[in-house]
């Protein structure tokens, strides 16, 4: 029998991706002790929730069927791959906008 070995911080980096409360519940959890594992994942859900919820709004306000499908498209398939990610105690940031979430929310310590 294998025993797995968790990393410290993946219950937090986990209830991140859980809509955008399981995102800010997530920013208090990570105060003490800080992991950085979990502040990764954090700033990947914190963005991808902000994304999906500020492009929701625009098209709300610009309707368009195909782009609503577009973004739940997007949005879902970045969201696994970031869950995925903190599941399997891998330190991945989602493609294409990953990068951008870690220098934009560095106030999540």
């Amino acid at each position: 029998m294998e025993k797995s070995t968790d990393v410290p911080g993946k219950n937090i980096a986990v209830i991140a991706y859980l809509t955008i409360i399981g995102a800010i519940i997530a920013l208090f959890m990570n105060n003490e002790p800080k992991h950085t594992f979990a502040r990764v994942h954090t700033r990947q859900a914190f963005g991808l929730h902000l994304m999906f919820h500020g492009f929701a709004i625009f098209s709300s306000l610009w309707f368009n069927q195909y782009a609503l499908y577009g973004l739940y498209l997007c949005y879902i398939v970045l969201w696994v791959y970031g869950f995925i990610g903190a599941l399997s105690n891998k330190e991945q940031i989602v493609p294409i906008v990953g990068p951008y979430f870690q220098k934009w929310f560095t106030f999540i310590q």
